[in-house]
């Protein structure tokens, strides 16, 4: 018998890797056998998937990146792409095609489009990325992890939430204690690329804090390599203890072990965030395609569980304000967990599942 299985097409960034990760960890466990349709650049991304997937690397290009002759080369390679996920898909016969945004998705897509192979695609954010615009129209399902999405003309979604991988659903809910006294945890995340602006302007931000809380902060900061040292310096002189990392592999326990999160507002970042319940204050990458991550931080921000700082308001010293108004003021914090608590969608990748079996015919 032909074993059901099923082919992820995702990456780019861990924003599409992420939840594409989640969906296989529960694929497998229902007894599929996945394979993850990537570049070399979105394998990158996918040492968290579990041993069992299949990793295929396949050539792809993106028009957004390069010179001209990249830009002139772009659709020969994804041409390529295309013919060899066509060809292989010929002889794995997948029940279906998942896709998960990025350039790389392009070729596996392409392929089940031409093969008519059960295809659906899942926007992690609040506005369709290229990719995924470009088949919303092609796919037979189309799968939302924000809720709202702007969708184009005619195309109908279905609202399943971001699906968040195993290591977040085992601090799902996890208990927090408020900042009333004993040690304070900030922590400090920009997103699987890191973000310079949030290590120019949150340490400096965090050692304004006044009250005496300095000698309680206990700081997790992701910064990119070349922004370490600034931020380690900043910490180190304002007597504050910092852990900085250019990446957090356990980013869960990170996230249930603070008091507040401060972070651009990805949708696996938000996710999480809402999965485990976290007050948090976010401050969405201004440059992001359509604005994507203001629509990305809307739902918490509405449900008062999240603070939302454009980067055009962002400094040191309206932050630490803001950052002190959560931890100090009386039952604030708590409140705020509980509110993203409410938010969170930690059955999202059951969900999805569910969708994809349905299209196998399951």
């Amino acid at each position: 018998m032909n074993p059901r299985r099923l082919v992820i097409a995702a990456g780019g960034t861990g924003g599409h890797m992420f939840p594409a990760q989640a969906l296989a960890e529960v694929m497998l466990a229902r007894g599929w056998h996945v394979t993850l349709s990537t570049d070399e650049r979105g394998a990158r991304y996918a040492g968290g998937f579990p041993d069992q997937v299949e990793i295929r690397q396949v050539a792809s290009a993106t028009f957004a990146r390069g010179g001209v002759l990249s830009k002139l080369i772009a659709p020969l390679r994804i041409g390529l792409g295309t013919l060899a996920a066509t060809v292989r898909m010929l002889i794995d016969r997948p029940k279906v095609v998942a896709g998960f945004g990025g350039y790389p998705s392009i070729p596996a897509l392409s392929a089940a489009w031409i093969l008519r192979v059960p295809r659906m695609i899942h926007e992690q954010n609040g506005v369709l990325g290229r990719v995924n615009r470009l088949f919303a129209a092609r796919v037979n399902q189309v799968a939302c992890g924000t809720w709202p999405t702007s969708l184009p003309d005619g195309v109908e979604a279905v609202h399943t939430g971001n699906p968040v991988r195993a290591q977040v659903l085992e601090k799902a809910c996890a208990p927090y204690e408020a900042p009333d006294e004993g040690e304070i945890s900030i922590l400090v995340i920009g997103g699987s690329q890191g973000a310079r602006i949030l290590s120019d302007v949150v340490p400096d931000a965090i050692a304004r804090l006044n009250g005496g809380m300095g000698p309680r902060l206990r700081v997790a900061h992701q910064a990119r390599p070349e922004d370490q040292a600034q931020v380690r310096g900043i910490y180190e002189k304002a007597g504050i203890a910092a852990d900085v990392e250019p990446f957090f592999n356990d980013i869960a326990e990170r996230i249930a072990g603070a008091h507040l999160v401060i972070s651009r507002s990805g949708a696996s970042s938000v996710a999480d965030i809402s999965v485990i319940g976290r007050p948090s204050i976010l401050i969405p990458y201004a440059a992001a395609t359509g604005d994507h991550q203001t629509a990305n931080a809307r739902g918490l921000m509405d449900a008062d569980a999240a603070v939302l700082v454009p980067e055009t308001a962002l400094d040191p010293a309206s932050l630490s304000e803001q950052i002190m108004a959560i931890l100090t003021m009386p039952g604030a914090a708590m409140r705020m967990r509980d509110n993203a608590v409410a938010q969170g969608k930690p059955d999202a990748a059951e969900r999805l599942a569910t969708l994809i079996e349905t299209l196998a015919g399951d």
